[in-house]
């Protein structure tokens, strides 16, 4: 992950270019590659081992995410998560990034792979994550969008930035509705940051205070998979980078890197084809994520009335200044001077809190849309899962 405006940033891409071109890797998933002319940098120097890459755009500044294969890509898709914070929350930034999950389907020796690259919405604060029911209903639309779209593959492959340590309700019911593996729970071998940690207090552009209470650090970059038709797939090695580039005295990223071999092998019966191999408590999984979304709903309720009733003040302000004027013009002022700058100032003042008040109330109106769908199809799957468990 390398922002568009970090330091050192176009010294990074090219460590990030030696390290990939140096591991000749089969696949690579990138996020927060913002800037597609570091993309098309990486993509000239990297074109002799992977001669295949694509690029996913969306948002004002475009996803940040992309794929390099040393495999043909056969077909891509990209999915913009319908909940992605907030506009005004400008420090942050995350909604201008039009978060996404982007796909590309290869084959390698007859096995058809589904590969899924995302990058959720930050925690920014874990005691106060005002964000929680946002990332939940992204993590929801992603194992939606990965079980309909993957019918047809024999391996499904998941990798990113998800933003989640890996006991939070979002990663459980990623994996319990689509029955994905961790690669790190599963490896045979692990190397790297202890706990596979891969936000780590030592990178020298980590926010040192978000990790007071996690002094090894926190892993949430993962490597997620499983079989889908007659193939079993299993972990033989993971590993992460354990700091600044060789040689050098800056890390490629403010994470550390995930990187796994996986072995896939033929077998005579499907695997992973059935929710039982996710989450045997998959019920209780979702009645917590519904919790959480029921209350991101309700504030999402508030704060559509309150900007509402703001935009309603503000009419009414327009509507008395309108009668004002025209008492002015009728002679109705008795002589009075009628302060002319005061009033035009006024005006504009109102006007302004009209139509910032009606944009967040749109905006808060389309979010209370999205969070009730998401706990509607919810509700559904865990009467679903109650009936037939």
């Amino acid at each position: 992950a390398i922002r568009y405006l970090s330091k050192r940033r176009q010294e990074r891409i090219r460590f990030v270019g030696d390290l990939l071109r140096q591991e000749d890797f089969d696949l690579v998933l990138l996020q927060e590659v913002w800037s597609e002319r570091d993309y098309s940098d990486l993509k000239v120097k990297l074109g002799a081992c992977y001669p295949f890459s694509h690029y996913f755009r969306s948002g004002v500044i475009g996803s940040g995410l992309c794929v390099f294969s040393r495999f043909p890509i056969l077909d891509t898709l990209l999915y913009q998560y319908s909940l992605n914070g907030y506009p005004y929350m400008l420090q942050h930034g995350d909604w201008f990034c039009g978060k996404s999950v982007g796909l590309v389907i290869i084959k390698i020796s007859g096995i058809i792979f589904n590969i899924y690259v995302t990058h959720l919405h930050a925690e920014y604060c874990r005691e106060k994550d005002a964000y929680l029911p946002h990332r939940l209903v992204q993590a929801w639309e992603l194992a939606q969008f990965i079980r309909h779209t993957s019918k047809a593959a024999d391996v499904v492959l998941l990798g990113g930035d998800l933003n989640m340590h890996p006991e939070d309700v979002g990663i459980r019911l990623l994996r319990g509705w689509t029955g994905l593996q961790d690669a790190f729970a599963e490896a045979a071998h692990f190397e790297g940051c202890e706990d596979g940690c891969t936000l780590v207090p030592n990178n020298c552009f980590t926010d040192k205070s978000e990790l007071l209470p996690f002094p090894l650090g926190i892993r949430i970059d993962y490597i997620l998979y499983k079989a889908i038709s007659s193939f079993m797939i299993k972990c033989e090695e993971l590993k992460t980078t354990t700091g600044a580039a060789p040689g050098m005295d800056v890390p490629f990223s403010d994470h550390e890197a995930v990187m796994a071999t996986l072995h896939i092998q033929r077998q005579g019966q499907a695997a992973g084809a059935t929710l039982a191999t996710g989450e045997p408590m998959l019920a209780d999984v979702v009645t917590e994520a519904r919790t959480e979304v029921g209350v991101g709903l309700q504030a999402a309720q508030q704060q559509r009335y309150s900007s509402g009733r703001m935009a309603l003040l503000a009419l009414l302000l327009l509507l008395l200044q309108a009668m004002a004027a025209l008492g002015v013009l009728a002679g109705l002022d008795a002589g009075q001077p009628f302060p002319k700058l005061s009033f035009c100032l006024l005006a504009f003042l109102a006007i302004g809190i009209l139509l910032l008040a009606t944009g967040l109330h749109l905006f808060h109106t389309m979010e209370v849309k999205m969070l009730h769908s998401t706990e509607e199809q919810m509700r559904m799957v865990l009467q679903m899962l109650q009936e037939h468990p």
